[in-house]
């Protein structure tokens, strides 16, 4: 399957600088390499990147001499390279993949035997703010193959060798610093870390480093918790002296930090049409996480199926589809949800398996775009996916197509999930995204996304700015085309003209029929930063905006994207660094050896699972698997050859509890008074019947009280999952007779819950 060994590992070892203020990471990472041959070679290193990254620097050390890269036209780069290489200087690259923004390689040419080189890259970028109030930093670490349609150009992650994990021949150390003028309250991980460290009095700054020993298995996530989380803020950086007249250094950039504010609608909307896109390629078979008995990626998302279909309000409509090689659907069209509709549903959902092979999404959007929207049944489209796919920035394009028929919400499976895909579709279909790795359960942060999209829609969302005369706002970044209750919204601006006086700038929506103000006071006195942050972030923001647009290839857009780029210093996918020592002592004659740096990847048996997946056989051949080849060809494999069969115990069909309890409840909101009930009750039909306070009391009515009322005595923690079930339940039995008798039979029960009726 693998390599015995690698005789030759040109990257030694990376090391991690994270400086952390406030919801701004500033990163540095250097990769230190030394050709162990006997003959010069090209080491290529290909590695993830969080597609919100604004990569600003690229720069090599060689023989203590440093080398900085300059920014080029991406064709112009490559020829820089080349040439150099061609005349047997050093030469230095880094790029952005083509497929993908959260991809990128790095390429150290003419590295002569026995010499050392070290590349460093630096980048910034916006951290999210998770539901629990935690600022989330992650250091992308896994990069799954990405599958590859028929007829696309073939990933670059497709021809990366590959070692088991825990043979990676190179290192990684991390050291995070925070500052929070709020305070840090603790910082947490899902790898081993060094106890936390106060770097001052006050507990503002703080700061842990990574444990030795990491495996490369997982991505390295960073949790802080500073004492105020949800506070509307405003970054102001002044103009960089120099920078070319009329760029975006040029002039004073803003970046307005909104936490907008609603009333919480007690009622949801009733309508709605809900479209729920499943992978079930082969790589869903994966476990969610590395430790024993964790259950499938597929498995997960069905369990969450089941609680979002029994979640659905009487009235609307819904259809799932499942995707790999091919897709199918529940239903011809989407059907009215009824009593019968999702018991058909929820069948169907449980004998789900991972055995559609590939990723290829595009296809069931188109079918899904194509079906016309119903009148007065808003379109929601939720995507469950593992992300594994070479066909990007196609699928963005063409939610983006149809972005006034609906809204998108995504959910990255697993460690590796294209961060490129997945908050693409999301931002591109005005949506949310959430990733689900690690320990995290997948259905309260589903769950969320469907309490967002049962609200009522925020309307007429604008920004307005109170400026003096002749200074002049110009948006960089779009804003929000729709806004959440809990979701930050971050704008980025420039103000072009004379500062005298401090200003304010609001944020403003409809919400029902009331108009909300959020608003923002700007001061321009402290705003001169010693590293232009704020200016990177708002490029980065406008080079996103422009190539999301940029599906038809227009000139212009092109020509807007390449003078961001290059004005700012910030990549983009038409822009590449290179650099070149010009005083190599010693010049390579001929073509250095090529060397692709391994990556981590499955061992044996797990990664020969589809060998063993007959309906898999004829579309992945055996030898993708094979370190060096490609792990994409003949329209199969990819992250898809990763699956674990072999885990037993985690692949058997187990329903908790809490699932066979909310498994019960109707389409309505009711249960049904029946053994199976009886059964997770503790009790026999029976005696469940003879307890009701009255015979003449509805049995309905009396199962659902008690099943709300086992959700809150034995499930509270999850009250996230079952909120919407609760509220459908309690609507039912509102206007149902019976129900003070019902109420005073249960009253202290009901009192400790906190109930009103």
């Amino acid at each position: 399957m693998f390599r015995n060994r690698i005789p030759f590992a040109e990257l030694l070892g990376i090391s991690v600088d994270v400086q952390v203020k406030g919801f701004v990471a500033d990163v540095t990472a250097t990769l230190k390499y030394k050709n162990l041959e006997e003959n010069a070679v090209e080491a290529v290193f290909v590695f993830p990147m969080d597609d919100d990254s604004a990569v600003y620097c690229f720069e090599a050390t060689v023989e203590g001499k440093k080398i900085v890269a300059d920014l080029q036209e991406k064709e112009q780069a490559h020829k820089t390279y080349n040439e150099a290489i061609s005349k047997g200087l050093q030469a230095f690259l880094l790029e952005e993949d083509t497929s993908s923004g959260d991809i990128f390689s790095c390429s150290v040419g003419n590295l002569l035997p026995g010499q050392e080189a070290e590349v460093t890259l630096c980048y910034v970028r916006e951290l999210p703010v998770e539901a629990d109030g935690a600022v989330r930093f992650v250091l992308p670490a896994v990069l799954n193959p990405r599958y590859t349609p028929k007829g696309e150009a073939q990933s670059v992650t497709a021809t990366r060798p590959q070692v088991p994990i825990g043979q990676i021949p190179y290192t990684l150390s991390l050291d995070a610093h925070f500052q929070s003028p709020y305070g840090i309250s603790k910082i947490e991980s899902n790898c081993d870390i060094t106890p936390l460290e106060y770097t001052d009095s006050d507990k503002t700054a703080a700061k842990v480093s990574l444990a030795e020993g990491h495996k490369f298995e997982r991505d390295v996530e960073l949790l802080a918790y500073y004492a105020e989380v949800n506070k509307p803020s405003v970054a102001v950086e002044l103009g960089v002296s120099g920078a070319p007249e009329g760029s975006v250094m040029a002039h004073h950039v803003v970046m307005l930090n909104f936490c907008p504010s609603f009333p919480e609608a007690e009622e949801q909307f009733t309508c709605g049409e809900f479209v729920f896109l499943m992978d079930r390629s082969g790589s869903m078979e994966c476990a969610m996480n590395s430790k024993p008995n964790s259950p499938q990626r597929i498995q997960s998302a069905k369990d969450t199926l089941v609680l979002l279909l029994k979640s659905l309000p009487l009235g609307c409509y819904f259809n799932i589809f499942g995707f790999g090689s091919s897709f199918e659907s529940f239903f011809p069209e989407s059907v009215e949800y009824t009593q019968k509709s999702m018991e058909q549903a929820v069948i169907k959902v449980k004998e789900m398996d991972a055995n559609f092979g590939g990723t290829e999404i595009l296809q069931p959007l188109r079918k899904i775009y194509k079906t016309g929207v119903r009148p007065d049944h808003p379109r929601q489209l939720f995507v469950f996916t593992d992300g594994e796919v070479g066909n990007t920035k196609n699928v963005i394009q063409e939610v983006r197509k149809n972005a006034a028929n609906h809204r998108c919400f995504t959910f990255g499976i697993g460690e590796g999930a294209s961060t490129a895909l997945i908050k693409g579709m999301a931002r591109a279909g005005s949506g949310i995204a959430e990733f689900i790795t690690g320990e995290d359960r997948m259905q309260p942060k589903v769950l969320k996304a469907l309490k967002y999209s049962l609200q009522p829609s925020v309307k007429e969302v604008a920004l307005k700015w109170s400026l003096p005369p002749g200074l002049v706002p110009s948006v960089l970044s779009a804003a929000p085309r729709s806004i959440f209750q809990g979701q930050r919204s971050i704008v980025y601006a420039q103000l072009k003209g004379k500062v005298s006086a401090e200003r304010e700038v609001s944020l403003e929506y409809k919400y029902k029929d009331e108009v909300f103000r959020n608003v923002l006071p700007l001061s321009f006195v402290d705003g001169k930063a010693e590293r232009p942050t704020i200016h990177r972030l708002a490029a980065k923001a406008l080079i996103s905006e422009l190539e999301d647009w940029d599906d038809s290839g227009l000139e212009e857009t092109k020509k807007k994207i390449l003078e961001a780029s290059l004005q700012s210093g910030v990549i983009s996918s038409l822009t590449a660094f290179v650099a070149v020592n010009k005083d190599t002592k010693q010049l390579v004659e001929g073509p250095p050896v090529r060397r692709d740096v391994p990556a981590p990847g499955k061992e044996g048996a797990e990664a020969l699972c589809y060998v063993w997946c007959p309906s898999l056989r004829e579309s992945i051949n055996v030898s993708v698997i094979t370190p060096g080849q490609s792990a994409a060809s003949e329209g199969g494999g990819g992250g898809d050859a990763y699956c674990s069969v072999m885990n037993s115990e985690a692949s058997e069909e187990y329903e908790s509890p809490f699932l066979r309890l909310i498994s019960l409840q109707n389409a309505d909101g009711s249960w049904s008074l029946g053994s199976d009930l009886a059964v997770i009750l503790g009790m026999t039909e029976a005696v469940l019947k003879s307890k009701k306070p009255q015979q003449s009391v509805d049995d309905s009515a009396w199962a659902t009280l008690l099943a709300v009322i086992r959700l809150h005595t034995m499930y509270l923690g999850q009250r996230d999952e079952w909120e919407l079930l609760e509220r459908k339940a309690l609507s039912w039995l509102k206007p149902k007779a019976g129900l003070r008798c019902l109420v005073s039979a249960v009253l202290p029960t009901l009192l400790f819950l906190g109930y009103l009726f």
